[in-house]
């Protein structure tokens, strides 16, 4: 609520992403008694009204967080409107929350977007934080063309992958 009250205070429309949706009334709880407007978007949430929801929340600044499902906001949503994100929880695939975080780097974003992830310590989240750099740095390492494993491969080494 600190991380929310403050961007709020700042001028920012926040987007809060969380994998379990069973935390959303305790926040939401916390909204109400702030008198913080907000939507929410789950799964269950029918695609004409997840497309009201989105415009009213892109044209609207007198509603200033979105909270939403990882696996619900993912895709297809342009959120523009907002310039805050927050990661309540981490999902052990960064590819998703990646995805989550660019429904406010769209086409017509003007401001800079600033993304908070929330992790506690000694938690299976730092653990999953922990693997998704991991994960990360294995990718980088890969693509990358000077330094890579790939690129100190014999021809014939480089063929047997793809058998």
């Amino acid at each position: 609520m600190e991380i929310i009250e403050e961007g709020i205070n700042a001028g920012h429309k926040i987007l809060l992403f969380s994998t379990y949706t069973s935390i959303f009334p305790f926040i939401e709880e916390k909204l109400n008694e702030k008198n913080i407007k907000y939507f929410k978007l789950t799964g269950a949430t029918k695609v004409d009204e997840r497309l009201k929801l989105v415009d009213e929340f892109n044209e609207n600044s007198d509603v200033k967080v979105f909270l939403i499902s990882l696996k619900a906001g993912g895709t297809g949503l342009n959120l523009i409107g907002a310039d805050m994100v927050i990661h309540y929880d981490p999902w052990w695939n960064l590819s998703a929350e990646n995805q989550a975080t660019d429904r406010a780097y769209r086409i017509g974003q003007k401001n800079n977007v600033q993304v908070y992830k929330l992790i506690t310590k000694d938690s299976i989240e730092e653990k999953i934080y922990d693997l998704q750099n991991k994960k990360g740095k294995l990718t980088e390492n890969m693509l990358d063309t000077k330094t890579t494993f790939i690129s100190k491969l014999s021809k014939e080494e480089i063929m047997n992958l793809f058998n």
